[in-house]
């Protein structure tokens, strides 16, 4: 299954991102909104995209009880979105409320696993895990809850993708955040991959961001990134 690049449109306003969608043009057809574009812009941003062609990845990364969680994907659904986030951390009965607030739409539910910016010590320390921890084996554990709740797919690093991919196959799709060009800086992300070797460990989706937005060409820049992922 080919890998779908999305670009994120991680700016302050709604007038900066719709300017990067319309200078991408056919380019790129799917974008991130993120929380730093959703808390300035709300739903007209993702109205606008729509309106434009494009596909919506709402990456706001719900983490509530499931009455709420279930309402705020409905919403999203609503919206138009393809796909939105929840934590998996959550519990799997809020994972199962998320999915079934996107019952009867064409909106993915995936489940954040273990964020990118994180390290393993820095896991270890916020889950009180005193004798440290194996990112891959509690990736799984969270994508294994994911899976028995319905969502559409997980949200891991590359590092952890191909351990998800040889588990759960195609019934998990896999969405790699955090990807950088090969020399490319990490900037906040700890553990990144390039679109080439996210898509090798069997990514779905990757998300892609900086490399494209702040390109002195950015059409030039995606183009790359799609060549990369043939």
């Amino acid at each position: 299954m080919a890998t779908t690049p999305i670009v994120a449109l991680d700016y302050s306003t709604e007038s900066d991102a719709l300017a990067m969608a319309r200078e991408l043009g056919d380019r790129c057809r799917f974008y991130k909104v993120g929380s730093e574009l959703f808390t300035t812009a709300g739903p007209s941003v993702v109205t606008a995209l729509r309106e434009m062609g494009c596909e919506v990845f709402l990456d706001l990364k719900f983490h509530d009880i499931p009455n709420t969680v279930s309402k705020a994907v409905a919403s999203a659904a609503r919206l138009g979105v393809r796909l939105t986030t929840v934590h998996a951390s959550g519990g799997e009965a809020m994972l199962a409320a998320a999915v079934a607030g996107a019952a009867g739409s064409n909106c993915g539910v995936l489940a954040v696993t273990v964020l990118t910016s994180l390290t393993e010590p820095e896991v270890a320390a916020a889950w009180g895990r005193a004798g440290g921890v194996d990112l891959s084996t509690d990736v799984l554990r969270l994508a294994a809850a994911a899976s028995r709740a319905g969502a559409h797919g997980v949200v891991c690093s590359g590092l952890e993708a191909a351990a998800v991919r040889d588990r759960f196959g195609d019934r998990l799709a896999v969405l790699v955040p955090g990807v950088r060009m090969e020399g490319g800086a990490t900037h906040d992300q700890s553990r990144v991959v390039t679109p080439q070797q996210a898509a090798a460990a069997g990514a779905r989706y990757v998300v892609i961001g900086r490399a494209v937005t702040v390109a002195a060409d950015p059409r030039t820049a995606m183009e790359h990134v799609a060549a990369s992922l043939v």
